[in-house]
């Protein structure tokens, strides 16, 4: 998908401040056991469509909004996956101006996510 000049800005800037993995890193952390919660930040209906077992669902849309009822706890990691990582970065940086402390966008997505051999639902 070709991205607009001005949303490719905004994502340049948020990734100059929050931490990336890609899928493999996500999975050795899977593999070590390492505590985290899963978020996906797609729309609904990508949601519906297909999604990682076990993530949680909280939309680019309204994360802001829910996630200190639904994470209350500020030093959790939270990884945070949408289409290919774009959206996530852009979450990842609102979840630290939140205070937050390890917000982690997954690059890739759920492109690369899909194909990883990861339990999906």
């Amino acid at each position: 998908m070709k991205h607009n000049p001005g949303f490719l800005a905004i994502i340049d800037d948020a990734k100059t401040r929050v931490a990336e993995i890609d899928v493999t890193q996500y999975k050795e952390l899977l593999s070590a056991g390492q505590p985290h919660v899963l978020v996906d930040v797609r729309e609904e209906s990508e949601f519906a469509a297909g999604h990682v077992k076990g993530a949680l669902h909280l939309g680019k849309g309204i994360i802001e909004r829910d996630i200190e009822t639904r994470i209350p706890d500020k030093s959790a990691k939270i990884v945070l996956y949408c289409g290919g990582g774009f959206r996530s970065a852009l979450v990842a940086d609102n979840l630290l101006k939140m205070g937050y402390k390890e917000p982690i966008s997954l690059d890739g997505g759920w492109r690369e996510l899909k194909e990883s051999g990861v339990d999906l639902e």
